[in-house]
């Protein structure tokens, strides 16, 4: 394994993954607010699964995102 192909690979993957990530939670988060859904002084629970297949990997994570 070349850990430096690796190692950039990841890094654009994860890059990839925050930025878009980030967008999708700014535009929903806004929509909800525009909908009545919520009022934009709330703490919203996360979830972020990592799967990849090929390996076995499944990676869940928990978190809260403070819009308030």
């Amino acid at each position: 394994m070349n850990e430096d192909v690796f190692n950039m690979s990841m890094r654009k993957f994860l890059k990839v993954v925050g930025v878009t990530s980030q967008q999708e939670i700014e535009k929903a988060v806004r929509a909800a607010i525009e909908a009545g859904k919520i009022k934009g002084k709330e703490t919203l629970k996360a979830q972020m699964v990592l799967t990849i297949g090929g390996i076995g990997l499944t990676h869940k994570i928990d978190g809260t995102i403070d819009i308030g």
